[in-house]
């Protein structure tokens, strides 16, 4: 009676594991859901949007300018970030706020991504702490899943910060 109890016991703990592996694969390198707040990409995501990540985009290098990434703060690898794609490798940024008279320009390394928030008043960005590598990259938004009106695709950059070349 009680081998039979253990018995079923470590098969449900067996299964619970494998499943358990399987989740973590699937979140880690597929896709998963995502928890965005703070007002930095606001109008186009506000806070506490959940939002499909694609996380296969960052191991086929198909991150483009004009995507929302989620990928680790420079500043505090503990905490995600969701920003908008504004320059890649050897693209010339503008690293000034739209208000500065003199326009600040820098080249992004090779390696890098220039990332900036939609909402340029209020967020902390590569104008703050420069490039971020590719590596911190975890996924590229496809998809707002809740709230249910503004299910779809996200918009573009309401703020126009994205060009191909900068004067």
């Amino acid at each position: 009676m009680i081998r039979r109890i253990v018995g079923k016991t470590l098969g449900l703990l067996g299964y619970t594991i494998q499943y358990g592996c399987i989740a973590h694969c699937a979140f880690e390198y597929i896709g998963e859901v995502v928890i965005c707040s703070g007002p930095s990409m606001e109008p186009t995501i506000r806070n506490y949007d959940v939002l499909l990540c694609d996380n296969l985009s960052r191991h086929f290098f198909s991150i483009h300018k004009g995507d929302i990434i989620v990928a680790k703060s420079p500043d505090k690898p503990s905490v995600n970030i969701c920003k908008r794609v504004i320059g890649l490798e050897g693209d010339k940024v503008c690293m000034s706020s739209p208000s500065a008279l003199l326009k600040r320009h820098t080249y992004v390394p090779k390696g890098h991504v220039w990332l900036e928030g939609d909402n340029l008043d209020n967020s902390t960005d590569s104008r703050s702490y420069g490039p971020v590598p590719y590596a911190l990259i975890r996924g590229r938004i496809c998809l707002r899943v809740w709230p249910l009106e503004s299910f779809g695709p996200l918009k573009e950059s309401p703020n126009g910060r994205i060009q191909d070349n900068w004067p």
